[in-house]
Protein backbone atom coordinates (compact mmCIF):
# COMPACT_ATOMS: atom_id res chain seq x y z
CA UNK A 1 0.00 0.00 0.00
CA UNK A 2 1.51 3.47 -1.19
CA UNK A 3 -0.25 7.06 -0.60
CA UNK A 4 0.60 10.45 -1.70
CA UNK A 5 -2.33 12.34 -2.16
CA UNK A 6 -0.40 15.32 -2.68
CA UNK A 7 0.69 15.84 1.20
CA UNK A 8 3.13 18.34 0.65
CA UNK A 9 4.67 17.57 4.90
CA UNK A 10 4.42 14.29 6.81
CA UNK A 11 3.97 14.86 11.37
CA UNK A 12 5.34 12.54 12.68
CA UNK A 13 3.71 12.50 16.53
CA UNK A 14 0.80 14.20 17.88
CA UNK A 15 1.92 15.72 21.20
CA UNK A 16 1.31 19.31 20.95
CA UNK A 17 4.31 20.23 18.51
CA UNK A 18 3.11 17.59 16.53
CA UNK A 19 -0.76 18.95 16.86
CA UNK A 20 0.31 22.65 16.39
CA UNK A 21 2.67 21.84 13.75
CA UNK A 22 -0.64 20.51 11.57
CA UNK A 23 -2.80 23.08 12.91
CA UNK A 24 -0.71 25.95 11.48
CA UNK A 25 0.23 24.20 7.97
CA UNK A 26 -4.31 23.76 7.63
CA UNK A 27 -4.35 27.18 8.30
CA UNK A 28 -1.60 27.90 5.28
CA UNK A 29 -3.11 25.69 3.18
CA UNK A 30 -0.73 23.61 3.07
CA UNK A 31 -1.91 19.49 2.79
CA UNK A 32 -0.55 17.63 5.67
CA UNK A 33 -0.64 14.59 7.19
CA UNK A 34 0.04 13.37 11.14
CA UNK A 35 0.57 9.68 12.31
CA UNK A 36 -0.40 9.34 16.03
CA UNK A 37 2.12 6.95 16.96
CA UNK A 38 2.01 4.77 19.81
CA UNK A 39 1.16 7.30 22.09
CA UNK A 40 -1.80 9.47 20.81
CA UNK A 41 -1.15 12.91 22.91
CA UNK A 42 2.03 11.87 23.84
CA UNK A 43 3.15 11.71 27.33
CA UNK A 44 -0.19 14.33 28.21
CA UNK A 45 -2.07 11.40 28.16
CA UNK A 46 -0.70 10.10 31.28
CA UNK A 47 -1.32 13.34 32.90
CA UNK A 48 -4.66 14.16 34.97
CA UNK A 49 -4.64 17.75 35.36
CA UNK A 50 -2.83 20.31 33.42
CA UNK A 51 -2.55 23.77 35.55
CA UNK A 52 -0.32 25.31 34.00
CA UNK A 53 -1.43 25.71 30.37
CA UNK A 54 -2.44 28.80 29.25
CA UNK A 55 -6.61 29.66 28.66
CA UNK A 56 -7.85 27.29 30.87
CA UNK A 57 -7.98 29.06 34.34
CA UNK A 58 -9.53 25.95 35.94
CA UNK A 59 -6.91 23.74 35.08
CA UNK A 60 -8.35 20.65 32.68
CA UNK A 61 -7.04 16.92 32.22
CA UNK A 62 -4.43 16.11 30.07
CA UNK A 63 -6.25 13.87 27.80
CA UNK A 64 -8.72 16.00 27.64
CA UNK A 65 -6.53 18.77 26.14
CA UNK A 66 -4.90 16.53 23.42
CA UNK A 67 -8.63 15.99 22.06
CA UNK A 68 -9.07 19.80 21.92
CA UNK A 69 -5.81 19.74 20.39
CA UNK A 70 -6.62 16.94 17.88
CA UNK A 71 -10.06 18.54 17.01
CA UNK A 72 -8.92 21.83 16.46
CA UNK A 73 -5.79 20.54 14.22
CA UNK A 74 -8.71 18.71 12.22
CA UNK A 75 -11.23 21.22 12.05
CA UNK A 76 -9.01 23.06 9.77
CA UNK A 77 -7.88 20.18 7.09
CA UNK A 78 -4.84 18.07 9.10
CA UNK A 79 -5.89 14.13 8.13
CA UNK A 80 -4.42 12.67 10.90
CA UNK A 81 -3.93 8.44 11.00
CA UNK A 82 -3.85 5.77 13.62
CA UNK A 83 -0.31 4.85 12.28
CA UNK A 84 2.84 4.27 13.62
CA UNK A 85 6.29 5.61 11.64
CA UNK A 86 8.44 2.50 11.45
CA UNK A 87 11.18 4.24 9.25
CA UNK A 88 12.08 7.08 6.99
CA UNK A 89 14.59 7.10 4.07
CA UNK A 90 15.62 10.83 3.70
CA UNK A 91 18.47 9.96 1.60
CA UNK A 92 16.84 10.76 -1.28
CA UNK A 93 14.22 13.58 -2.23
CA UNK A 94 10.80 13.26 -2.08
CA UNK A 95 11.25 11.70 1.53
CA UNK A 96 9.81 8.07 1.58
CA UNK A 97 7.60 7.50 5.01
CA UNK A 98 7.08 3.65 6.18
CA UNK A 99 4.51 3.06 8.78
CA UNK A 100 3.16 -0.09 10.04
CA UNK A 101 0.47 0.14 7.80
CA UNK A 102 1.97 1.64 4.59
CA UNK A 103 4.54 4.08 3.14
CA UNK A 104 4.09 7.34 2.23
CA UNK A 105 6.30 9.80 -0.05
CA UNK A 106 5.99 13.57 1.28
CA UNK A 107 8.34 17.06 0.08
CA UNK A 108 9.13 17.68 3.79
CA UNK A 109 8.62 16.28 7.21
CA UNK A 110 8.31 17.23 10.75
CA UNK A 111 9.67 15.36 13.39
CA UNK A 112 7.64 15.75 16.30
CA UNK A 113 7.67 12.18 18.43
CA UNK A 114 8.78 13.21 21.57
CA UNK A 115 10.35 11.84 24.20
CA UNK A 116 9.80 9.23 26.83
CA UNK A 117 10.73 9.67 30.26
CA UNK A 118 12.07 6.95 31.83
CA UNK A 119 10.34 4.48 34.24
CA UNK A 120 11.85 2.10 36.86
CA UNK A 121 9.77 -0.94 35.31
CA UNK A 122 8.35 -2.06 38.93
CA UNK A 123 5.25 -4.86 38.54
CA UNK A 124 2.04 -2.23 38.46
CA UNK A 125 3.95 1.19 38.16
CA UNK A 126 1.27 2.37 35.29
CA UNK A 127 -1.39 2.41 38.28
CA UNK A 128 0.42 5.16 39.81
CA UNK A 129 0.40 7.63 36.74
CA UNK A 130 -1.90 10.20 37.80
CA UNK A 131 -2.11 8.91 41.77
CA UNK A 132 1.15 10.20 42.94
CA UNK A 133 3.37 9.00 40.59
CA UNK A 134 5.14 11.63 38.01
CA UNK A 135 7.94 12.09 35.71
CA UNK A 136 7.73 16.08 35.94
CA UNK A 137 8.18 17.95 39.04
CA UNK A 138 7.39 21.35 36.97
CA UNK A 139 4.35 20.34 35.87
CA UNK A 140 2.46 18.37 39.09
CA UNK A 141 4.75 19.49 41.81
CA UNK A 142 2.46 22.04 42.33
CA UNK A 143 -0.23 19.51 43.58
CA UNK A 144 2.15 18.76 46.91
CA UNK A 145 1.87 21.74 48.97
CA UNK A 146 2.74 21.03 52.69
CA UNK A 147 3.65 17.08 51.66
CA UNK A 148 6.08 14.38 51.71
CA UNK A 149 7.54 13.60 48.57
CA UNK A 150 10.47 11.60 47.50
CA UNK A 151 12.72 12.09 43.53
CA UNK A 152 14.40 8.84 42.71
CA UNK A 153 17.86 9.98 40.77
CA UNK A 154 21.34 11.41 41.15
CA UNK A 155 22.15 13.36 38.24
CA UNK A 156 21.29 16.81 37.70
CA UNK A 157 17.65 16.01 37.00
CA UNK A 158 17.32 14.84 40.23
CA UNK A 159 18.93 17.68 41.63
CA UNK A 160 16.96 20.31 39.95
CA UNK A 161 13.52 18.22 40.67
CA UNK A 162 14.13 18.13 44.35
CA UNK A 163 15.20 21.48 44.40
CA UNK A 164 12.58 23.16 42.76
CA UNK A 165 9.87 21.13 45.15
CA UNK A 166 11.37 22.25 48.16
CA UNK A 167 9.13 25.59 46.72
CA UNK A 168 5.53 23.84 47.62
CA UNK A 169 6.78 19.88 49.57
CA UNK A 170 7.21 20.05 53.54
CA UNK A 171 9.61 17.58 52.86
CA UNK A 172 11.81 15.65 49.93
CA UNK A 173 13.35 12.50 50.14
CA UNK A 174 15.95 12.09 47.75
CA UNK A 175 16.39 8.63 46.40
CA UNK A 176 19.98 7.18 44.85
CA UNK A 177 21.42 3.84 44.68
CA UNK A 178 24.33 4.92 45.43
CA UNK A 179 26.63 6.69 47.92
CA UNK A 180 28.00 10.01 46.03
CA UNK A 181 25.58 11.71 43.62
CA UNK A 182 26.87 12.11 39.93
CA UNK A 183 25.62 15.72 39.64
CA UNK A 184 27.51 19.11 38.83
CA UNK A 185 28.82 20.31 42.44
CA UNK A 186 26.93 23.36 42.08
CA UNK A 187 23.93 21.42 41.85
CA UNK A 188 24.80 19.16 44.70
CA UNK A 189 25.70 22.06 47.22
CA UNK A 190 22.43 22.95 46.53
CA UNK A 191 20.48 20.20 47.12
CA UNK A 192 22.27 18.80 50.13
CA UNK A 193 22.60 22.36 51.91
CA UNK A 194 18.67 22.62 51.50
CA UNK A 195 16.93 21.63 55.04
CA UNK A 196 14.37 20.30 53.48
CA UNK A 197 16.08 17.44 51.04
CA UNK A 198 16.82 14.89 52.93
CA UNK A 199 18.98 11.91 51.65
CA UNK A 200 18.36 8.56 51.19
CA UNK A 201 21.63 6.90 50.13
CA UNK A 202 21.98 3.02 49.18
CA UNK A 203 18.45 2.86 48.42
CA UNK A 204 16.42 1.50 45.87
CA UNK A 205 11.87 1.27 45.51
CA UNK A 206 11.35 -2.05 45.81
CA UNK A 207 7.36 -1.46 45.19
CA UNK A 208 4.44 1.51 45.90
CA UNK A 209 2.18 1.18 48.32
CA UNK A 210 -0.97 1.72 47.68
CA UNK A 211 -4.04 3.13 49.66
CA UNK A 212 -7.92 1.77 49.06
CA UNK A 213 -8.54 4.09 46.03
CA UNK A 214 -4.97 3.49 44.54
CA UNK A 215 -3.01 6.39 45.76
CA UNK A 216 0.36 6.43 46.33
CA UNK A 217 1.18 6.70 50.33
CA UNK A 218 4.60 5.15 50.41
CA UNK A 219 7.64 3.60 49.48
CA UNK A 220 9.15 0.33 50.29
CA UNK A 221 12.79 1.37 49.98
CA UNK A 222 15.60 -1.84 49.25
CA UNK A 223 18.83 -0.58 50.79
CA UNK A 224 21.71 -1.70 48.08
CA UNK A 225 23.83 -3.11 50.56
CA UNK A 226 22.29 -5.69 52.94
CA UNK A 227 19.15 -5.58 51.19
CA UNK A 228 17.13 -4.93 54.14
CA UNK A 229 13.55 -3.17 53.24
CA UNK A 230 12.40 -0.09 55.24
CA UNK A 231 8.99 2.13 54.33
CA UNK A 232 9.00 5.85 53.42
CA UNK A 233 5.29 7.41 53.87
CA UNK A 234 4.95 9.92 50.87
CA UNK A 235 2.24 11.17 48.82
CA UNK A 236 4.01 12.21 46.09
CA UNK A 237 7.39 10.30 43.97
CA UNK A 238 9.16 11.92 41.05
CA UNK A 239 10.92 9.72 38.92
CA UNK A 240 14.09 11.44 37.40
CA UNK A 241 16.26 9.11 36.00
CA UNK A 242 16.53 10.72 32.66
CA UNK A 243 14.14 10.54 29.08
CA UNK A 244 14.53 8.77 25.90
CA UNK A 245 13.78 11.06 22.57
CA UNK A 246 12.26 8.75 20.74
CA UNK A 247 14.55 8.63 17.33
CA UNK A 248 15.25 5.10 16.84
CA UNK A 249 13.02 5.00 13.30
CA UNK A 250 15.43 7.76 12.02
CA UNK A 251 18.02 5.01 11.92
CA UNK A 252 20.91 7.78 13.00
CA UNK A 253 20.40 9.80 9.72
CA UNK A 254 19.75 13.17 11.11
CA UNK A 255 22.45 14.82 13.35
CA UNK A 256 22.16 14.30 17.47
CA UNK A 257 23.10 14.78 20.49
CA UNK A 258 25.42 12.57 22.57
CA UNK A 259 21.72 12.37 24.15
CA UNK A 260 20.05 11.32 21.35
CA UNK A 261 18.52 14.50 21.15
CA UNK A 262 17.94 16.21 17.35
CA UNK A 263 20.35 18.96 16.69
CA UNK A 264 18.29 21.87 15.06
CA UNK A 265 19.43 25.27 13.81
CA UNK A 266 19.94 28.13 16.33
CA UNK A 267 16.57 29.31 16.94
CA UNK A 268 15.13 27.31 14.48
CA UNK A 269 13.36 23.93 13.79
CA UNK A 270 15.50 22.86 10.89
CA UNK A 271 17.71 19.80 10.85
CA UNK A 272 20.56 19.11 8.86
CA UNK A 273 18.76 17.62 6.16
CA UNK A 274 16.91 20.33 4.16
CA UNK A 275 13.31 19.52 4.88
CA UNK A 276 12.86 17.89 7.80
CA UNK A 277 12.85 19.65 10.93
CA UNK A 278 12.31 18.77 14.55
CA UNK A 279 9.97 20.23 17.23
CA UNK A 280 8.85 19.43 20.74
CA UNK A 281 10.77 17.39 23.53
CA UNK A 282 12.69 14.96 20.39
CA UNK A 283 14.89 18.23 20.35
CA UNK A 284 14.13 20.02 23.75
CA UNK A 285 15.28 18.42 26.87
CA UNK A 286 15.99 21.76 28.51
CA UNK A 287 12.32 23.04 29.25
CA UNK A 288 9.92 19.98 28.01
CA UNK A 289 6.29 21.33 28.42
CA UNK A 290 3.43 21.58 27.04
CA UNK A 291 3.39 25.26 26.01
CA UNK A 292 7.01 25.27 25.05
CA UNK A 293 6.46 22.34 22.19
CA UNK A 294 3.20 23.84 20.92
CA UNK A 295 5.41 26.88 20.10
CA UNK A 296 8.14 24.82 18.56
CA UNK A 297 4.95 23.24 16.48
CA UNK A 298 4.17 26.21 15.23
CA UNK A 299 7.98 27.27 14.44
CA UNK A 300 8.01 23.91 12.28
CA UNK A 301 5.36 24.30 10.27
CA UNK A 302 6.21 27.93 9.45
CA UNK A 303 9.80 26.90 8.66
CA UNK A 304 8.82 24.22 6.69
CA UNK A 305 5.76 26.13 4.51
CA UNK A 306 8.08 28.83 3.48
CA UNK A 307 10.68 26.18 2.31
CA UNK A 308 8.33 24.78 0.24
CA UNK A 309 7.49 28.10 -1.23
CA UNK A 310 11.03 29.08 -1.91
CA UNK A 311 11.70 25.31 -3.46
CA UNK A 312 8.20 25.93 -5.31
CA UNK A 313 6.87 22.88 -3.94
Amino acid sequence: MSENKDFRVIIVGSGPAGYTAGLYLSRANVPNLLFEGEQPGGQLTITTDVENYPGFPDGIEGPELMQKFKAQTERFGTVIKAETVTAVDLGAHPFKVTTNKGEYTVPAVIIAAGSSARWLGLPGEEAFFGKGLSACATCDGFFFREQEVAVVGGGDTALEEATFLTNFAAKVTLIHRRDELRGSKIMQDRALNNPKIEMAWNSTIDSYIPDDQGNLVGLNLKDTQDGSLRELPVSGCFIAIGHTPNTAFLNGQLDMDDNGYLITRPDRTATNIEGVFACGDIQDHYYRQAITSAGTGCAAAIEAERWLGEKGL
